[in-house]
């Protein structure tokens, strides 16, 4: 059964469209940010540490795809930043709180561009298509 997840997982990445890729990025940041705050609640110091920074390697890889040039990149870039500083301090300092802001800000970028992908698949194919 793992063989067989694992095989949809790679089809899910290698047909996936760049926006879908984005999509799965922000979704593993929020995945290991969830793994990170549980091992902070259980004190266990290695597996915070991993699932942190996983979440960094996630946000360091969307901030240099970022368009440099573009008005929209130069006002996520910070946000990006902002992010990844809070993982971490919340990663040095085994805090809830900064790992919490990083995470709200990681669900916000999440939940906008889940909201792109949606409404350019209507755009395409009509009000049915969902993300």
């Amino acid at each position: 059964m793992a063989k067989q997840y694992q095989a949809y997982q790679n089809n899910s990445v290698t047909t996936a469209t760049p926006g879908e890729l984005t999509l799965m990025l922000y979704n593993g940041c929020l995945k290991f940010i969830k793994q990170a705050r549980k091992a902070i609640e259980e004190n266990n110091h290695q597996v915070r540490n991993e699932y942190i920074q996983k979440s960094q390697n996630i946000i360091r890889e969307l901030m240099v795809t970022l368009n440099p040039e573009a008005t929209i990149s130069q006002e996520m870039l910070p946000l990006y930043d902002f992010a990844y500083q809070s993982l971490t301090q919340a990663n040095v300092h085994n805090d809830l709180e900064r790992l919490s802001e990083a995470e709200e800000i990681i669900r916000q970028f999440r939940d906008t561009w889940k909201e792109v992908i949606q409404t350019e698949r209507r755009r395409q194919y009509g009000q049915g298509a969902k993300a």
